[in-house]
């Protein structure tokens, strides 16, 4: 069951519903970069001429640019993996990164980005399921963020900095419910993300890590 949960993860879709398929032109334009300069932008681990190994979280993760693919470890075994979000977004940030960019300084909300204009009414973030879940759990948020590598932030009733990418940051804060007010929840990341990766892409991210959550806490 493990085995075919890696492997056969649900189909994902774009913010305009769309299934999610990463086009071979963004393959072929990764396979034109130099994988270990890329390397040294990113903390990814060279593995191969043609892969590299990133931590997504709590797991690692093997992007294998020959054969298109995301992989994870079943076993003691590379297995492919079906995750089309992660694997369309790590492809386009790997083609577009081309700095060292500074983390934990400039923190935004995405309406905040210069293509805030995107995130609204259908490509509105989907924070609804995590309100449903955990917004009068914080401990169960704590646990779920917790078992991500997430690492608490006094920022919020519940906060986590969770890292999808070893030089990307999510900062996750929860506001929980009361009489007065309905729970909360906000998602920051490091402005410079948006020199990297364009509007559709960092919503894809955000709602690939919310999935991890709500998945975390089963």
């Amino acid at each position: 069951m493990q085995k075919r949960r890696l492997q056969e993860r649900p189909p994902a879709y774009a913010p305009d519903g769309s299934r999610v398929n990463v086009a071979p032109a963004h393959w072929e334009d990764l396979r034109q970069k130099d994988i270990n300069a890329v390397c040294n932008l990113t903390l990814f681990t060279p593995v191969t001429p043609g892969q590299a190994m990133f931590r997504f979280l709590n797991e690692d993760v093997i992007i294998d640019i020959e054969n298109c693919c995301l992989k994870r470890k079943s076993g003691d075994q590379w297995v492919v993996s079906e995750d089309p979000l992660l694997e369309l977004v790590t492809v386009l940030y790997l083609i577009n990164v081309d700095d060292i960019y500074p983390m934990g300084q400039d923190l935004v909300g995405v309406k905040d980005l210069k293509e805030a204009h995107f995130f609204q009414g259908p490509h509105a973030l989907r924070t609804d399921p995590l309100l449903k879940r955990y917004g009068d759990d914080l401990e169960g948020f704590r646990q779920a963020a917790e078992f991500l590598a997430g690492k608490s932030k006094d920022m919020a009733d519940a906060a986590y900095q969770l890292s999808p990418y070893p030089r990307v940051n999510l900062y996750f804060l929860l506001w929980q419910g009361d009489e007065e007010f309905s729970p909360q929840v906000s998602v920051l990341l490091d402005r410079p993300i948006e020199r990297v990766l364009a509007a559709d892409a960092i919503w894809a991210l955000i709602n690939r890590v919310t999935t991890a959550l709500l998945e975390g806490a089963r």
